[in-house]
């Protein structure tokens, strides 16, 4: 697999993103932020790239494609299919977005998250965004989240199903899908079971941490990889089952401290068990 992290310094050139890349250590790196970007400009970042061995492991996508708000969830439908076909240029590992939300919050619950009709709807979202981009050298992919479709391996595998489209791939936070004490403490058979069903699809994954607090009610907050109880070793052994190129990408960090910790930890775990980065 290849690790990778969210990034502190300047990426306004290519030589200055791969230059923050490698002085992590990193093989791989979230596509940097092109707005409105000629295409020789987005070239030159890819050139870039492959000089330097290093993937570009996701283009995010993310809005709320399945808004109870029409304007909405077509802005979101459009920014979809244009971050997909950046996707395909660059030759990410994939364009991810979260399946939305039908609430106000694009990335929150609602009553409505877990209907029937809202899987439907997910199923056709997902379906135009690729039928109108029809990527060859990237997928789109949706996180798994806490309160909306795929939040477990099962309805991940009913989507794949359902969606029925080549250009449809996994992206797994494990993270995301601990929502409950019981998970909590058994998050390493959740994410073997993850990989036993989903694996070969499997294109990018997020890293990082969950701690459980004692308090009523249920408190889980996401803490830095190292600092909680997600089962790392589960997770670098499964992911060093598929695919050398998947990509792990620490996330949600507030420094370039925190950057650090979670690489020295996140490498001290592979390297016991003798695991290449």
């Amino acid at each position: 697999m290849r690790l990778g992290s969210q990034l502190f310094g300047d990426t306004s050139t290519p030589e200055a993103w791969v230059n923050e890349v490698l002085k992590g250590g990193y093989r791989s790196a979230v596509c940097p932020d092109l707005p409105d970007t000629s295409e020789d400009i987005v070239r030159a970042y890819v050139r870039a790239a492959e000089a330097n061995d290093i993937t570009i492991s996701e283009v995010g996508a993310w809005s709320n494609p399945i808004s109870a708000d029409e304007t909405v969830r077509q802005e979101a439908l459009a920014h979809c299919k244009r971050r997909l076909a950046l996707s395909d240029t660059v030759g990410a590992r994939c364009c991810v977005n979260i399946a939305g939300s039908r609430g106000d919050q694009w990335d929150g619950p609602h009553p409505d998250n877990f209907s029937e009709d809202t899987f439907a709807l997910i199923v056709d979202t997902v379906r135009e965004i690729i039928d109108a981009v029809r990527p060859t050298r990237t997928y789109f992919a949706l996180e798994t989240m806490p309160w909306i479709f795929p939040d477990s391996a099962d309805s991940y595998l009913a989507l794949l199903k359902a969606i029925d489209r080549q250009a449809f791939a996994v992206h797994f936070d494990p993270v995301n899908m601990i929502a409950s004490p019981r998970i909590y403490y058994k998050n390493g058979d959740m994410i073997r079971d993850f990989f036993a069903k989903l694996g070969p699809y499997i294109r990018n994954c997020h890293a990082k941490d969950i701690r459980l607090a004692g308090k009523l009610t249920v408190h889980l907050d996401e803490v830095v990889p190292g600092r909680g109880a997600l089962d790392y070793r589960t997770f670098l052994r499964e992911l060093d089952k598929l695919d050398s190129d998947t990509s792990l990408i620490v996330e949600h960090l507030h420094a370039p401290e925190e950057a650090a910790e979670a690489a020295r930890y996140i490498r001290s775990v592979a390297q016991e068990l003798n695991i290449s980065l």
